[in-house]
């Protein structure tokens, strides 16, 4: 029996699993609200206590970097330790890993029908394959080809300075500047940075906030509610909002496409790119993913496809835990 987390910023999803030759087999899975407990080790604590169920290995992959067995999560006022969780499971071993790391090692077990395809790339394109994936917060990964398999290997890119394209990005770069010491990509691709791009765009008088909008956003996530009303062509400035934003994707996909050399393929992952597949899929993701200059015909090889799969980093951790339990 294995354990397995993933642990978010807004949700931690938690499951026991049974492998069963190459494939994991779900025997329970719950979600608990991550911002409503004070650690990991109080959830796990929760589905242990209700499934009185026994694992032998664990694995969670969270989001945030892991150092010796250790994580202070970004977006959570949380330390996980490796050593704690193990205390508490009484396994020999607790294994922590990236979340995008474990989205990565998930990849593997998906089906064709757990992605969307956004750009064709070359025919039989092969190599290096990299992981985006924007939510709560922005991660990213590489698969590194290995000759004959794919070693996923984590990432803290997200947290890397925002690049302005234009005078218009400038000027929201400016606008962050004034709340934020230092403006990440994670800062305007993420829930909370489509919220900042609108706020940006309303509060510079680029469009007005109408009334049943501002009022449906009252003591509310706003990030899903402006890209619902962007989609459904309420707000233009919804829409601009949303624009920004995609095309920032783009850009920052087609950044990472380069510096991991991913000619065999880039994964858009995380729990937005689903929720806009129709808008990924217009010009406005492509036009900047392959807006590179001379890498241009470099990057309009690379396949790209979003993954529609939200259990991704959970059959990762798991898959990752069966591995480990493999080699001993």
């Amino acid at each position: 029996m294995i354990l397995a987390g993933d642990v978010g910023g807004t949700k931690t999803r938690l499951a026991y699993f049974q492998t069963e030759a190459k494939h994991l087999k779900p025997v329970v899975e719950q979600i608990f609200p991550s911002q409503e407990h004070k650690d990991l080790s109080e959830i796990v604590s929760k589905f242990i206590s209700a499934h009185k169920l026994l694992a032998e290995h664990a694995c969670f992959g969270v989001a945030g970097p892991i150092r010796n067995g250790r994580c202070e999560t970004p977006n959570l006022a949380w330390i996980v330790d490796a050593r704690q969780l193990a205390d508490e499971l009484h396994l020999k071993k607790v294994e922590l890993i990236n979340d995008l790391e474990a989205n990565a090692h998930g990849i593997t077990m998906l089906e064709p029908k757990d992605f969307a395809t956004v750009n064709n790339g070359a025919p039989g394109a092969s190599g290096n394959k990299a992981l985006m994936a924007a939510g709560t917060g922005l991660g990213e990964a590489g698969l590194h080809w290995e000759k004959d398999y794919y070693q996923p290997f984590p990432s803290e890119g997200g947290h890397v300075d925002f690049a302005p394209r234009n005078h218009l990005e400038v000027e929201l770069l400016l606008f962050l500047l004034k709340e934020y010491e230092h403006v990440s990509y994670e800062r305007v691709l993420s829930g909370p940075g489509l919220y900042n791009i609108y706020r940006f765009l309303r509060d510079t008088g680029r469009g007005e906030e109408p009334a049943w909008l501002a009022e449906e956003m009252s003591g509310k996530d706003p990030s899903p509610i402006i890209s619902k009303a962007a989609l459904e062509r309420k707000s233009p400035l919804c829409q601009q909002a949303l624009d920004i934003f995609v095309s920032i994707y783009g850009a920052a996909a087609g950044n990472l496409a380069l510096k991991l050399m991913a000619t065999g393929g880039l994964f858009v992952g995380g729990g937005i790119a689903p929720k806009i597949i129709e808008k990924l899929r217009d010009w406005t993701f492509m036009k900047a993913f392959v807006a590179k200059g001379r890498m241009k015909s470099l990057v309009e090889a690379i396949p790209v496809s979003v993954i529609l799969n939200d259990k991704t980093a959970l059959l990762g951790a798991g898959y990752y835990a069966a591995l480990r339990a493999k080699r001993g």
